[in-house]
């Protein structure tokens, strides 16, 4: 009878764990940030020809909120859940808050729920329930995994700009499991994790070379305002170092985005080629275009 008892008390907590890592984790003042954006870009949003003009428009607004950058935001809990945060914000989070909302906006769905949905597909291998090794922690397996849903496309063309390729590395987690408390506490998923980066690893793409990011027609025909800066790394092991939205101004390209710098959310006051050139472990950039 004990052992029973034991039994059903373990099916029960397992139930409620699993139930549990399927709601979101946020505030009521996410959900009221949250509606808050969705209402006004439904109005301003209104006039846009295309994705990138409402993404742009979206991430200038968040801007606007003074909001922190805060590293490690989806990492509070022992077991991945779907976390909404508008209060803290990292490159990654930042990016996927503004192409949520943007992708909510343009598809007529403006619920929180909505929102919600949007985001774990964006966020997560086929936008399946949330799991630490579903999560896309490469922002490689993020491109590929967006583009499959047919939510983004990665450009790779014309030549030039797209003047150089990189060889994705992707062995940066599995080798320093210290640095990803999930991965310590969970050691179990760290051969999972080995396999998505064994799916990335190798692969070759086009990117533009920080040399090559000139105030020209050609550039301005290539990159438009709202696409995503994907700005690469040749730190060992990893495949991009930081990420933000494209931003044209009278001097150049500039960069929206969450900045451990400036320690918020930013419209870079440099131009895009002045970053990189402060950098000399960011060679250059790979672009995505919402559809």
């Amino acid at each position: 009878m004990k052992k029973i008892f034991l039994f059903l008390i373990t099916c029960t907590f397992v139930l409620q764990t699993k139930a549990q890592s399927t709601v979101p984790q946020y505030t009521p003042e996410d959900s009221i940030r949250v509606m808050n954006l969705l209402q006004s870009a439904e109005k301003d949003a209104a006039n846009d020809t295309t994705a990138g003009q409402t993404m742009l428009r979206i991430g200038r607004v968040i801007e606007k909120m003074n909001i922190p950058y805060v590293a490690h935001t989806l990492e509070p809990n022992d077991q991945e859940r779907l976390i909404i945060n508008l209060r803290e914000l990292d490159c990654t989070t930042f990016v996927e808050s503004a192409m949520a909302l943007t992708l909510c906006v343009r598809s007529g769905r403006t619920t929180f729920d909505d929102y919600c949905r949007i985001l774990q597909k964006i966020r997560y291998w086929q936008g399946r329930a949330p799991q630490y090794i579903r999560r896309l922690h490469y922002f490689t397996s993020w491109i590929e995994d967006n583009t499959t849903m047919d939510l983004v496309r990665e450009l790779q063309s014309p030549n030039p700009p797209f003047t150089a390729v990189q060889t994705v590395q992707a062995h940066y987690m599995t080798q320093h499991v210290d640095k990803y408390r999930m991965l310590t506490v969970n050691p179990q998923d760290v051969p999972m994790i080995r396999e998505m980066e064994k799916r990335i690893e190798g692969k070759k793409y086009r990117y533009i070379p920080k040399q090559q990011l000139y105030n020209n027609q050609l550039l301005r025909k290539t990159i438009h305002d709202g696409d995503i800066i994907v700005i690469i790394t040749n730190i060992k092991g990893l495949d991009t170092q930081h990420i933000g939205i494209a931003a044209w101004h009278a001097d150049g390209l500039h960069l929206l985005n969450a900045s451990s710098i400036h320690h918020r959310v930013i419209e870079e006051p440099m131009t895009l080629r002045q970053y990189l050139y402060k950098h000399p472990t960011m060679p250059g950039i790979r672009v995505v275009r919402i559809n």
